[in-house]
C-alpha cells in the first residue's frame, strides 16, 4: 500500500491492495460502499475525498481502509470467524455479530429524538427519522413514485426492469431483494434463527417471529382510519384498506381484470390463462394451482377433524368448513348482493351469483364453444370430453364425474335420509329432494318459461316443456338399440321396456 499525492501518476504496486488515482467516479463508488456496509461505516467519520484506496482482486471494488477490504473479501471466501455465545451461528462481521445479539439481549440502543421509539440497528434509526419530515427525495425515473430511502428506489426500480441479481446457489432461482434469497435458502438448510422468548417456538423470518409475538399479547397496533378495524399486521391492515377505496392496481396483462392483490393476480394468470399448478400433493397425483388449495387437499389424506360443531356431532378437518357448517344451525346469511335483495351465506356464493347480473362467462372450454360463470362449471364439463370420473364408492367401486353424486350414491348403501319435511312426514336422501317436495305445500313455482306465461316448480320440468317451443322439436335422449329419440328422460327409460319385455308395474 502507498500513499497517493493528489497529482495522478501511474504508480501501481502488485498484490491485493494497489494505489490508484482518486477521481468523482472512485469517489462515488466508494461512497456507495459506504452505504452497502451500513453499520461499520456508520460508526466512522470517513471523508471520501481520502487520496488512498484498497482494492479487492477479485471484484474490483475499492475500499476507505484495509479493515473494510478484509471484511468484503470473505464474502469471496465465505469465511465467519465471530460466533455467538448463545446459539450454534457464525457471521463474518463483528458488528453484524454485534446486532445479532441484540436478538438475545432485547437492547435497542439508539433513540429516536422525536418520539419514543428505540431500535437495535443505527440504519433502523435513520430510516425512521424521515417519517416525522415527509421527506421523499429520491425519484424514479420512469413513475411518479419517490421515497425517503436510496436503497427503497433501487428496489423499486427493478420493478421496471424486472432485474433479480440475488441467485440462490442450491436450486438456482433468482431474487430481486438479497433479504428474500436469505428466507429462501432457509427452506433448503431448515435453519430457523428467530427464536420466540416466551415459548421457545423457532421461525426462519423475523417478521413470522413478529407476528407470533402478538398471539401472546393479543396486541392489535394497526388501525383503519375509517371503520376502526385493528390488524397484528400492518400488511393485512394495507390489504384491508383496499376494500374502502376500491383500489386495484394489479392488472392482468392477458384481460381487463384488476385486483387489489398481487398474490390474486398471479393465482388469476395460473388458473385462467396458463393452467399451471406448482403445488403438488405429496401422497397423490393431483396438483394445485394455489398452495392453501394443497394444504386443504392433503388433510383429507390424513383424516384429522379437529373440529366440532358444538350443536351437533359433526366434525370437520378445516375451521373455515365448520363456520359455512354453523350457518345452517344460526341462518346467518351476512353477504348482500348490491343489485337485488339475494343474500348468501358464503362469499363465494355471493361472487358467482353476480356473474348472473353481468351475463360475464370468462372460462371457455379449449374443445368446444361452451363458456361457463364459474371455473368449476368449466372443470365439470371438460370431463364430458374426457370421460373422468375421479369419484370413487368404497363400497362397490362406482365412480362418478361429480362429488355431489357420489354423496348422493353412498346414501344408497347407508339408507340414510337425512332431510326431513316439516309439514309431512316424508324424509329424503338429498336435499334438493326436499326442496322440490315442499314446494308441492307452498305451490311455489320458481321457474317461468321466457316464451310463454307457464311457470313449473322443477327447473328440469320447464327444460322439457322449452322443447315444446323450439322449431326443430329437439329430442335429445336417444335409444341406443334403435333410433328413437324422445323429448324427455322418463320416454326414453319406458321405450327401452319394450326392447327387455320387463313389466315395470307389478299387481300385488
Amino acid at each position: 500500500m502507498m500513499n497517493k499525492s493528489s497529482e495522478t501518476d501511474d504508480t501501481q504496486c502488485s498484490g491485493l491492495m494497489c494505489s490508484m488515482p482518486v477521481d468523482a467516479e472512485i469517489a462515488m463508488m466508494v461512497k456507495e460502499e459506504i452505504e452497502v456496509y451500513e453499520e461499520p461505516l456508520l460508526a466512522l467519520d470517513i471523508d471520501i475525498s481520502v487520496k488512498q484506496e484498497w482494492v479487492c482482486n477479485q471484484c474490483d471494488k475499492y475500499f476507505p481502509s484495509n479493515s473494510l477490504l478484509i471484511s468484503h473479501q470473505r464474502t469471496h471466501t465465505g469465511e465467519k470467524p465471530y460466533q455467538c455465545n448463545q446459539r450454534d451461528m457464525t457471521l463474518s462481521q463483528k458488528s453484524n455479530l454485534i446486532k445479532h445479539q441484540r436478538t438475545h439481549t432485547g437492547e435497542k440502543p439508539y433513540h429516536c429524538n422525536q418520539c419514543d421509539k428505540t431500535f437495535s440497528k443505527k440504519s433502523h434509526l435513520i430510516n425512521h427519522q424521515p417519517i416525522h419530515t415527509g421527506e421523499k427525495p429520491y425519484h424514479c425515473s420512469q413513475c411518479d413514485k419517490a421515497f425517503s430511502r436510496k436503497d427503497s428506489l433501487v428496489i423499486h426500480q427493478r420493478t421496471h426492469s424486472g432485474e433479480k441479481p440475488y441467485q440462490c446457489n442450491q436450486c438456482y432461482k433468482t431474487f430481486s431483494l438479497n433479504s428474500v434469497l436469505t428466507r429462501h435458502q432457509n427452506t433448503h438448510s431448515g435453519n430457523k434463527p428467530y427464536q420466540d422468548n416466551q415459548c421457545d417456538t423457532t421461525f426462519s423470518m423475523k417478521s413470522i417471529l413478529i407476528k407470533h409475538q402478538v398471539t401472546h399479547t393479543g396486541e392489535n397496533p394497526y388501525q383503519c382510519n375509517q371503520c376502526y378495524k385493528a390488524f397484528s399486521d400492518n400488511i393485512l391492515l394495507i390489504k384491508h384498506q383496499m376494500n374502502h377505496t376500491g383500489e386495484k392496481p394489479y392488472q392482468c396483462s392477458q384481460c381487463d381484470k384488476t385486483f387489489s392483490r398481487k398474490g390474486s393476480l398471479v393465482r388469476h394468470q395460473r388458473s385462467t390463462h396458463s393452467w399451471i399448478k406448482p403445488y403438488q400433493c405429496t401422497q397423490c397425483d393431483k396438483a394445485f394451482s394455489r398452495k392453501s388449495c394443497n394444504v386443504i387437499h392433503q388433510k383429507t389424506h390424513c383424516g384429522d377433524k379437529l373440529y366440532k360443531c358444538n350443536q351437533c356431532d359433526k366434525n370437520f378437518s378445516l375451521k373455515c368448513n365448520l363456520i359455512r357448517h354453523q350457518q345452517t344451525h344460526t341462518g346467518e346469511k351476512p353477504y348482500h348482493c348490491n343489485r337485488c335483495d339475494k343474500t348468501f351465506s358464503q362469499k363465494s356464493h355471493l361472487i358467482n351469483h353476480q356473474q348472473t347480473h353481468t351475463g360475464e362467462k370468462p372460462y371457455h372450454c379449449n374443445k368446444c364453444d361452451k363458456a361457463f360463470l364459474r371455473k368449476g362449471g368449466l372443470v365439470i364439463h371438460q370431463r364430458t370430453h374426457t370421460g373422468d370420473k375421479p369419484y370413487q364408492c368404497n363400497q362397490c367401486d362406482k365412480t362418478f364425474s361429480l362429488r355431489s353424486n357420489l354423496i348422493k350414491h353412498q346414501q344408497i348403501h347407508t339408507g340414510e335420509r337425512p332431510y326431513h319435511c316439516n309439514q309431512c312426514d316424508k324424509v329424503f336422501s338429498r336435499k334438493g329432494s326436499l326442496v322440490i317436495h315442499q314446494r308441492i305445500h307452498n305451490g311455489e313455482k320458481p321457474y317461468q318459461c321466457n316464451q310463454c306465461d307457464m311457470t313449473f316448480s322443477q327447473n328440469s320440468t320447464l327444460i322439457t316443456h322449452q322443447r315444446t317451443h323450439t322449431v326443430t322439436g329437439e329430442k335429445p335422449y336417444q335409444c341406443y338399440q334403435c333410433d328413437n329419440t324422445f323429448s324427455r328422460k322418463s320416454n326414453l327409460i319406458k321405450h327401452r321396456l319394450t326392447h327387455t319385455g320387463e313389466k315395470q308395474y307389478q299387481c300385488n
